[in-house]
């Protein structure tokens, strides 16, 4: 099996919720995606050594080798596609929590295309379509997927201050 975009999606979603229970209705419903779609995400990141279990509601990431994976490997395993201008939702160094300490250049910023989105700037595109919709529905995996984003396509500095960022976010939910 290989793993997808979308996988990781569904395991920062996992992560936000932090020890809630889950169930694939629930991550289909909050992700914008269908339940099948779940089960096979689930499957495909425990089959990947992403995730202890894929029993819902017991299944859990292990963040060791999430935060491995995320910050040394996403970037070449799902490189950014860039575009035109475009209005949408801002994402890695131009969102939460990248945004309060790193200036914002003289450059339109990226921004995941989403109609209603209120940000123009260049077409950054997400890891799944649906994440854009996800995102606004929850602020925790809102700043997990802009992060990631910063890990995706930012420069070493930004690249930096996300893998600290996310290696705490990470840790914290594993308490």
């Amino acid at each position: 099996m290989i793993l997808k975009p979308q996988d990781v999606v569904i395991l920062l979603k996992l992560v936000a919720l932090g020890p809630q229970p889950w169930t694939y209705q629930r991550l289909a419903v909050e992700l914008s995606i269908s339940q099948s779609e779940a089960h096979a995400g689930v499957r495909r990141a425990a089959a990947a050594r992403l995730m202890s279990d894929t029993t819902a509601a017991i299944g859990r990431p292990i963040l060791s080798a999430l935060k491995e994976f995320l910050i040394h490997g996403v970037r070449y395993a799902y490189p950014p596609e860039r575009g035109e201008l475009t209005r949408g939702m801002p994402t890695g160094y131009a969102a939460p929590p990248l945004n309060r300490v790193i200036v914002q250049p003289n450059e339109p910023p990226p921004v995941w295309p989403y109609a209603e989105g209120t940000v123009r700037g260049y077409k950054f595109a997400p890891l799944y379509p649906s994440v854009p919709i996800a995102a606004s529905r929850d602020p925790k995996l809102y700043e997990l997927l802009a992060l990631v984003d910063a890990l995706r396509d930012g420069r070493a500095r930004e690249r930096n201050l996300a893998a600290k960022e996310l290696e705490s976010r990470l840790a914290a939910s594993g308490r």
